[in-house]
């Protein structure tokens, strides 16, 4: 009897040590070390949101340094906004090969640490320049840092889709975008603090003091870059102790498939563009306009020049999980232009205290952003979904390029009103847009506008129709493959086998015949 009992115990022994679909055997791991365990995946979760801290962080350098900035370079308000162009000019391009370069060339780990560089590289040229007083060494620069910016967050994405699934993604997405605001919020609130310090350290102001505070906020980059690089080998280790593949961005970029896009998603690229036109370059001049206007401390002027940013940050995934439980993205989008546009008006209009205006629009961005992307999903096949993500995050940044030197200009000639007055126009045109999208969609029977449970339950009738469908494609071909007329082989051995069968009979009638006769 010790025998089999042996044998078993060895056999169920045998299960958890030798290799599984080509694994080798796990030895016992702690919660932080093991990549399937709740505790190391939290690690992963927090390098990948720091991952886009530094990014986020110094894009708005320009925004909380916009007097200092001025006066130090001795630049007006458009070569000041061209700092903005200047990164978003090469993501006009970058936006469609961003996944491309990820997926086919870098792989996901070297990748996202190559863009991490580019970052690191461009806010080091950026703060060179202003150190050797070199305008346009800042704008080199910048133009450096977007072609890592963008990329990076493409790279962010892809490794929060290769370690969560499901309804993790969700929330590890809104986290995500959380801590990028969290690093704009940091970066309005204290860049002014470390210009001053920078200040007291060299003893006078200038293009030194300038360059040094610069340098210093890129010390957020190079916090980013060592997340990227911890990141890349806990994914390889991950990889190779769950025998997982590299995570990829799954993007299918086809230039041809515009000339397929609907009515209903130029007016979605439509209502981005002028949307965002009037909340990016706003926040980028926002600041001295604060001081300006409502004779705020720069201390302050940061503060609510910031609050889009602070209220986006919680707001996000509490509204992404709205939008999904409600549905009606076009009357989500429409609230959200119509809101902001109401905050430009008494911006521009009233001496009412801004406070109020700001928040009204770091709530509609929130709510703009969960409503309006996810329909490109809605009036898009899914092999076309990586160009219309791609054409629409291009024609963004040539809007934000476009807008952001116009913004400038007018400032310079015109003043604030008339650019809150440009502001304002750029959103009603973007709520033309939406009312157009209504009722195009409503024309078309599109499901834009659907609430969720009708949604679902389309979707599910859906489902069970292409079921029945695939059911009935295969009987069909079971029907064909046996009416199907045989091949040369089948039809010669068949006729023969017939000719055998008719001589065998002949061959019997006559050996009875001749039997018979005998007989």
């Amino acid at each position: 009897m010790a025998a089999p009992v042996e044998e078993e115990q060895a056999l169920l022994d045998g299960d958890s040590s030798p290799e599984h679909d080509g694994c080798p055997a796990r030895k016992p791991m702690s919660a932080l070390c093991d990549p399937q365990r709740l505790a190391h995946r939290m690690l992963v979760l927090a390098l990948m949101c720091f991952l886009g801290f530094g990014s986020y962080f110094c894009y708005d350098n320009p925004a909380a340094l916009q007097t200092q900035v001025q006066e130090d370079m001795k630049v007006n308000t458009a070569e000041f906004m061209a700092l903005y162009a200047w990164y978003s000019w090469p993501n006009v391009v970058l936006c469609f090969f961003g996944g491309f370069l990820i997926d086919r060339v870098f792989g996901i780990r070297w990748g996202t640490i190559i863009f991490s560089t580019f970052v690191c590289i461009g806010q080091v040229i950026f703060a060179v320049g202003a150190i050797c007083n070199a305008f346009w060494l800042m704008e080199a620069g910048r133009f450096v840092f977007g072609i890592g910016g963008e990329s990076l967050a493409v790279a962010q994405n892809t490794y929060a889709v290769s370690w969560f699934k499901g309804k993790e993604l969700n929330l590890v997405f809104g986290l995500q975008l959380s801590m990028a605001r969290i690093g704009s919020t940091v970066n309005m609130n204290i860049m002014g603090w470390v210009y001053s310090k920078a200040q007291d350290l060299i003893g006078s102001m200038g293009h030194t003091t300038l360059g040094i505070a610069l340098l210093i906020g890129g010390v957020s980059c190079i916090f980013s870059l060592l997340c990227a690089l911890i990141l890349g080998y806990l994914d390889k280790r991950a990889e190779k102790i769950l025998c997982k593949e590299q995570g990829k961005t799954g993007e299918v970029i086809k230039l041809t498939d515009v000339k397929d896009f609907s009515l209903s998603l130029w007016l979605i690229f439509i209502i981005c563009v002028c949307y965002y036109v009037a909340v990016f370059p706003f926040i980028g001049l926002g600041k001295v306009f604060f001081i300006e206007k409502f004779k705020f401390s720069p201390q302050e002027a940061s503060a609510i020049n910031s609050i889009v940013y602070i209220i986006s940050a919680p707001m996000s995934p509490v509204f992404g999980f709205l939008v999904d439980k409600v549905g009606r993205n076009v009357t989500w989008v429409m609230c959200a232009v119509v809101i902001t546009l109401a905050s430009h008006i008494m911006l521009a209009f009233t001496f009412w205290n801004p406070w109020i205006a700001m928040c009204f629009l770091g709530v509609a961005y929130s709510l703009l952003a969960c409503a309006l992307w996810p329909m490109v999903a809605f009036v898009v096949p899914e092999h076309q979904l990586g160009t219309a993500y791609g054409f629409m995050q291009s024609i963004q940044n040539l809007g934000l390029a476009i807008i952001a030197i116009a913004a400038g200009m007018i400032l310079d000639s015109r003043g604030y009103l008339f650019l809150e007055i440009f502001f304002s126009a750029c959103l009603c045109l973007g709520l033309i847009a939406v009312v157009m999208l209504y009722f195009v969609n409503l024309l078309r029977g599109g499901d834009l506008n659907w609430s969720a449970k009708k949604r679902e339950k389309l979707q599910k009738l859906a489902v069970a129709e292409a079921k029945r469908r695939e059911k009935i494609r295969r009987q069909n071909e079971d029907d064909l493959a046996k009416l199907q007329p045989k091949n040369d082989f089948s039809l010669r051995n068949r006729y023969l086998s017939r000719l055998g069968a008719q001589v065998l009979i002949t061959k019997i009638f006559l050996f009875k015949r001749l039997q018979y006769v005998l007989l």
